[in-house]
């Protein structure tokens, strides 16, 4: 058992042996990237400023050197001009050129030529998609280490390249970072960017890219908790002269207000609220968020009839539906104080009445219904027989209409 303790403890030894290989795998791949970055900068100092020649040189590199290992490093070279320390700034021992992005001048026809490097090189290499997108997530990051004039090089640059898909605007998730939020670096950026990729494309191809990774709802929170607000997003971004942007916002929250009010509304009728609250609360919510008298009569229209399990017999759910209307007329004679609401209380009848096949009866009795209760007038009902209506059902509902019209017409004599 001596011996055999002996002879473990003079092997041991040899384990300093295979520690010191490793050790020189190790050393030899941390030099890497610098020979790696030499190779670049040097050939981008002979290309000199012609892109063209840029992207024929990375094209032809791309089969010499390792552009999936060193991917971070080729694309710092091409915004920075050497590698990034983080925090934003330029390795100090490392070669530099001015052949890159930040060095470039800062206009729109230029950025675009070099977003035409990027796509380029992208397309010849499709392993590099991933690697770019966590590079400009990075970037963003990095602005504060930036001077201004790079910022918005590197803002024009991103919104060409969002706009022609290169990048996915889930990179934009770094603008929501809170130091940058805080100083107002994302909103100055954002301004840059959003400039360029609506110059490039249109607002409404931008919402689709936002929309797609759910961003459509968040660029309020590009400023401090304490100005998100539509009013301050519309007053920055109008005055920076993007009203559409503005404007996409606005609509935004009206979208997201809206339905928040029906989703309110149908839990308030479902646990049996006096309408009295739900009208308070309605009145509240209109004047908050600007929402027209329009707009709530068809919300609180859907809502109604969305409470009920209807009856599938044509001859039950007219009786059904009267019952159930005449509970509800209260509320929805609350809102309709304008005639322009009454209408579209009508049109939404009509609608409704169309696209369920078995209210397609029901349509005249539930108008009377609301005559009846004060929640429609003559006049609408008036205008909408003559002219307002829609197409959908027309000669039915007209024909049910008829003798109702042609009574109210000699009530009015």
């Amino acid at each position: 058992r001596v011996s055999f303790m002996n002879n473990q403890k003079q092997q041991k030894p040899t384990l300093s042996g295979q520690r010191f290989k490793t050790r020189k795998r190790d050393e030899k791949e941390r030099f890497e990237p610098a020979q790696f970055q030499d190779c670049i900068i040097q050939g981008l100092s002979e290309t000199g400023t012609d892109l063209e020649a840029v992207a024929k040189f990375l094209d032809a590199s791309g089969a010499k050197l390792d552009y999936r290992r060193y991917a971070e490093t080729l694309f710092d070279i091409l915004v920075a001009g050497g590698m990034l320390a983080p925090g934003g700034t330029l390795a100090d021992d490392m070669m530099r050129t001015d052949v890159c992005v930040f060095a470039a001048q800062e206009d729109l026809e230029t950025m675009q030529a070099f977003a035409q490097v990027f796509n380029k090189l992208i397309r010849r290499y499709k392993y590099l998609e991933k690697g770019f997108e966590d590079e400009v997530k990075k970037l963003l990051l990095f602005l504060k280490g930036f001077s201004e004039s790079e910022r918005n090089k590197l803002a024009m640059l991103t919104g060409i390249l969002l706009a022609n898909g290169t990048l996915n605007a889930s990179v934009l998730n770094s603008l929501y970072n809170e130091n940058l939020v805080k100083e107002g670096v994302s909103a100055a950026f954002a301004v840059k960017l959003f400039k360029s990729w609506i110059n490039e494309k249109d607002i409404n191809a931008v919402a689709v890219s936002l929309r797609k990774v759910n961003m459509d709802n968040r660029l309020m929170e590009l400023f401090p908790a304490n100005k998100q607000s539509v009013e301050h997003f519309s007053k920055y971004f109008t005055e920076a002269g993007l009203k559409e942007l503005s404007e996409y916002v606005r609509n935004q929250q009206s979208i997201g207000a809206r339905k928040e009010l029906q989703k309110e509304l149908q839990e308030q009728m479902s646990r049996g609220d006096p309408f009295k609250d739900i009208i308070l609360y309605v009145k509240e919510e209109m004047k908050k968020n600007n929402i027209s008298e329009q707009t709530v009569i068809a919300i609180i229209w859907s809502s109604v009839m969305s409470t009920v399990e209807w009856n599938k017999k044509e001859e039950l759910v007219a009786e059904q539906a009267i019952k159930h209307l005449k509970q509800y007329s209260p509320l929805l004679a609350a809102f309709t104080t304008q005639g322009q609401s009454e209408l579209t209380l009508l049109l939404k009848i009509q609608e409704y009445c169309y696209d369920n096949i078995h209210f397609m009866k029901a349509f005249q009795k539930i108008v009377v219904l609301f005559y009846k209760a004060e929640v429609l007038s003559e006049e609408p009902i008036l205008k909408w027989y003559k002219d307002a209506h829609l197409a959908k059902g027309k000669s039915v509902f007209l024909e049910q209409m008829k003798k109702f019209v042609e009574w109210l017409k000699n009530a009015e004599e």
